[in-house]
Formats: structure tokens, C-alpha cells, sequence
């Protein structure tokens, strides 16, 4: 994602991975006042050894992580490993023997039959998979605008069970729909994703929306361009419905807007951080959405709302 390039970019990826770097400036104080916790001070001390600068809400955000980070060293160094043991210095998944294919291989087949026509119960076409609703539309059974305005609605309406939803793209999602419409009707197909509705983690920058990282001091930030997987969608036609919830910098479930709702147990999180990814797919309030993952991001929501996750490899 570009934005990563940026000065605003470079300071979320320091959240995620500061808490090294200090842990280690801050090593030696650690270990003789392992009892107590990070205090604000201790953190701008090392801050200041790693050459950063944030502000008090920053700060006090970084704390709790800081402390978590601690707590697993901590567990960590009880585990005894001798000397003569070597370090981790490759990671290859890979079974002995196991060729990883060259060719393309993760294609979508269409339905050999048509889908039966829609009746009067809509809910329905809410948990209708991808392929489904691409044969309805090039069947002429429903228009993208249509199908995007269903899934907006349905956005809304349940939002304010599953706090799901950090900005709906309405404006936006209405006019890509129209040029789907429109181009399918010619004869240009951009393949199986054209005129389907989608979500995004608010992780990925958006130009015409806020991209707000889910905490409380970037709620009103904007970039002037679309993160690459925002743009790849575009190119397949792909609708973009709502910029979706995610646990404040990537961590969790909860934001500065709310708890994001498991939908099978709305008393309980959706776990995260692409926490209103799996939500909203999971209450059918979009056919499909994109996350991020870094440690268990993707999979973990996905785990906890009962939806099928894929987490890529670079």
C-alpha cells in the first residue's frame, strides 16, 4: 500500500512494530523494574534514543501495547535454550518434495445453470456467493446498481447492531455501479468481480473518503490517492460500498467508534483487527471484503465470525 511511503504512513507502521525497538532502548530498565509498569516518561525516554517524536494521545495508545510486548518477553525467557542451539534464520512452509505451481490457479468457474430468479424474500440474495451474483447480473436478473443499493441499505440497518462501518461510500459506490451497468450492457466484461459490491478495512487509503486507521487521532484523516488494492479492484469493476471497521492501528476489535460485533453473538467482538471485514461479511451486508494481516489479522476474525479468510503471501 503506498501510503506506507508517507510521513503519516511511516508513523502508523512505527505503532506497529515500535514496541521492539523501545523495549530494547529501554532493555536494561526493564529488567530491574520488571514489576512496574511502562510509564509515559520511559517511553518518551525512548522515543528519544530511536529518534521519534508523538504526541500525549499517541503515547498513552502505545502503553498498553509496550505493556503486552513486555509481559510475552518476559513469558519468553522462562523457556531455557541452550547455547549450542542456532537461531531461526529461514522460514519455508513448504512439504519436502512440493513444487509450487507456475501457472495461474486461483480462478473463479462460473454456475453451469442459471441461479433460480429472485423472489420477494431479498434477504436471500444478502449470502449469495460471488459467482452467484455475477451470472444474475450478466442474465440481466439484477443491476449493479440495484445490487448496490440493496447492500447499502443493509449497511445501514445493521450497523447499528455491529458498529461495522466507519464511512459509507455511497457517492462513490453509485457511480461505479452506473459504469458497470453500463459496460456490461456493451459487451465490455472485466471479469468476475465486475459490478459486485465490496467492503475495506479502513486501513486502505481511499482519495474521495477519510482513511481513519480506526483511532481516535487520524478520525478525520484523508490521502489524495487510492492504496494499490483499492485500485486493483476499480480496474476489476469492483464496487466499493463502505470503508469498513478496524481495531484502533490494527490492533484488536474495538475503535473510536465502538466495539465491531461478532453477528452470530452481538454482546461479543468480532476479533480483529479486520474486525468489520469479517463482521459485515458474515451478516451478508456485503458479498465480500478486503483486510489486512500482519500476525492473525484476517484469520482471527474470521475464526471468530464464522467466514472464510485468505491470507496472501507477498
Amino acid at each position: 500500500m503506498r501510503q506506507s511511503s508517507t510521513k503519516k504512513g511511516l508513523k502508523y507502521r512505527i505503532f506497529q512494530w515500535l514496541a521492539i525497538p523501545l523495549l530494547i532502548a529501554c532493555g536494561a530498565m526493564a529488567n530491574e523494574m520488571a514489576s512496574e509498569e511502562v510509564t509515559p516518561q520511559e517511553a518518551i525516554a525512548a522515543l528519544k534514543v530511536a529518534g521519534l517524536e508523538m504526541n500525549d494521545e499517541e503515547i498513552d495508545m502505545l502503553l498498553p501495547t509496550l505493556e503486552e510486548y513486555r509481559e510475552a518477553y518476559a513469558e519468553m525467557r522462562e523457556t531455557p535454550i541452550d547455547n549450542g542451539v542456532s537461531p531461526s534464520l529461514e522460514f519455508d512452509p513448504r512439504p519436502e518434495g512440493f513444487i509450487m505451481p507456475t501457472d495461474s490457479f486461483f480462478q473463479y468457474p462460473r454456475p453451469v445453470t442459471a441461479p433460480s430468479p429472485l423472489t420477494s424474500d431479498s434477504s436471500a440474495l444478502a449470502f449469495e456467493g460471488i459467482t452467484i451474483l455475477a451470472t444474475r447480473l450478466r442474465l440481466g436478473q439484477i443491476t449493479s446498481v440495484e445490487l448496490t443499493s440493496y447492500f447499502l441499505n443493509r449497511l445501514r440497518k445493521y450497523d447499528e447492531q455491529l458498529h461495522c462501518v466507519i464511512s459509507l461510500t455511497e457517492e462513490l459506490a453509485l457511480e461505479q455501479a452506473a459504469r458497470a451497468d453500463s459496460e456490461l450492457a456493451a459487451g465490455k466484461d472485466r471479469g468476475i468481480l465486475h459490478g459486485i459490491p465490496y467492503g475495506a478495512k479502513d486501513l486502505f487509503a481511499t482519495k474521495r473518503y477519510r482513511t481513519t486507521w480506526g483511532a481516535t487521532p487520524y478520525r478525520d484523516q484523508a490521502f489524495d490517492y487510492d492504496a494499490a488494492a483499492i485500485e486493483k479492484m476499480e480496474e476489476a469493476g469492483a464496487i466499493l460500498v463502505a470503508k469498513l471497521s478496524l481495531g484502533a492501528l490494527a490492533w484488536g476489535d474495538v475503535w473510536y467508534g465502538e466495539m465491531t460485533r461478532n453477528p452470530w453473538d452481538p454482546a461479543t467482538g468480532s476479533s480483529g483487527s479486520s474486525a468489520g471485514s469479517a463482521s459485515a461479511v458474515s451478516a451478508g451486508l456485503v458479498p465480500f471484503a478486503l483486510g489486512t494481516e500482519t500476525l492473525g489479522s484476517i484469520v482471527s476474525p474470521s475464526t471468530t465470525c464464522g467466514v472464510t479468510g485468505l491470507r496472501p503471501t507477498f
